[in-house]
């Protein structure tokens, strides 16, 4: 059977709502892992490395925040933002 994927490079568009969405989730998350005294870096890189939402407080319904999106996507946004803030 022959290969049946293009040698070309594929665009890969996200919508701007989505990106918004990443954005504000992620930071409602880590405001409530604040507010619970957790460590909201090490918490959220729990999470989108084993996908385990136990990682994620329930306060102020994060843990359901942050199910609302895969979690590429939510990877999407943090490198996004990464590389716009550190550009030389």
């Amino acid at each position: 059977m022959a290969n049946d994927f293009s040698q070309e490079t594929v665009m890969f568009k996200v919508q701007a709502e989505e990106i918004n969405q990443a954005r504000e989730i992620l930071l409602a998350v880590y405001a409530a892992l604040k507010e619970k005294g957790y460590n909201p870096i090490n918490q959220l890189v729990g999470y989108l490395l084993s996908g385990d939402p136990a990682y994620i407080t329930s306060h102020g319904n994060a843990r359901s925040l942050i199910r609302r999106l895969e979690r590429d996507e939510l990877l999407e946004e943090l490198v996004k933002n990464y590389l716009e803030q550190n550009k030389s």
